[in-house]
């Protein structure tokens, strides 16, 4: 506090005081000199003197502790800030790395099921292939057996001994046509 606040203030006391003192039961005049007022001033800026002397440094104290504490906190969001802005960089950096890395990832997916996709076509192609060869087998076993159940059919059915002569030329013959 300045000497300025302090007459402030002291006026402010002084004047309601001797408004108050006007007023009383007698109506004799009172002057300066004979009053207590002087004195009653004395002791307020006495008073106030002490109070400053007092409660000035620990009052400044708390202001300056106070605006350094605030001037801290402001210095501790500034790094913050910094910090979430350097972590916000690094984060998009990341996102850009994890999106290249998607990206080649798809694309290595793409190639892998091309080669798998060939793979089971080739094998696929394979396994028909190889069916189909089971099946040429197949018919060419059941080719002969057929040809064998018809040899069978017509020599020991279709022929009696007593009915036709028959020499072994024209058996040969006869067997050729049906197998033909």
């Amino acid at each position: 506090m300045n000497i300025k606040n302090i007459a402030l203030i002291s006026a402010v006391i002084a004047v309601p005081s001797l408004v108050f003192a006007t007023g009383g039961e007698h109506h004799h005049t009172v002057t300066m000199l004979e009053s207590d007022f002087k004195y009653r001033v004395l002791n307020f800026t006495i008073f106030a003197g002490l109070v400053y002397y007092l409660v000035a440094n620990p009052i400044k104290a708390f202001f300056v502790g106070r605006s350094e504490k605030i001037s801290n906190q402001l210095v501790e969001i500034e790094e913050k800030l910094k910090a979430s802005k350097n972590e916000r960089l690094l984060a998009e950096e990341n996102l850009i790395k994890a999106e290249k890395k998607a990206e080649e990832i798809i694309a290595d997916a793409g190639k892998e099921a091309k080669l798998l996709s060939s793979a089971i076509a080739e094998k696929n192609e394979n396994s028909l292939l190889l069916l189909e060869k089971q099946l040429e087998e197949k018919q060419e076993v059941e080719v002969k057996k057929a040809t064998k159940a018809t040899i069978d059919a017509v020599l020991n059915g279709g022929f009696d001994n007593s009915d036709i002569n028959v020499d072994e030329t024209k058996v040969v013959s006869l067997i050729s046509k049906k197998v033909a």
